[in-house]
């Protein structure tokens, strides 16, 4: 699987959450397209079949990112020093 970039992965989190809102609050043909399309983009960036595996996969990538972002400034620190 090909790992989506950082921002791309939260720019697609956000449509899902917006459109999932949309949908609860409001529910009509153009909320459920819209929340279709953001499921699928969701599970086609994270590999998964299902929107709750794509979201869980999304939080386990997001935790990679955090973990090299700590990793960095660490080394950044070691240098400084």
């Amino acid at each position: 699987m090909i790992v989506p970039a950082e921002k791309d992965l939260r720019a697609v989190l956000a449509r899902f959450a917006q459109a999932r809102i949309e949908h609860d609050v409001r529910p009509t043909g153009r909320t459920s397209r819209a929340l279709e399309d953001a499921t699928y983009t969701l599970c086609v960036m994270t590999g998964a079949r299902t929107a709750e595996q794509a979201l869980l996969a999304a939080d386990a990538l997001l935790e990679q990112y955090r973990e090299g972002c700590a990793s960095v400034s660490r080394e950044d620190e070691a240098l400084a020093a």
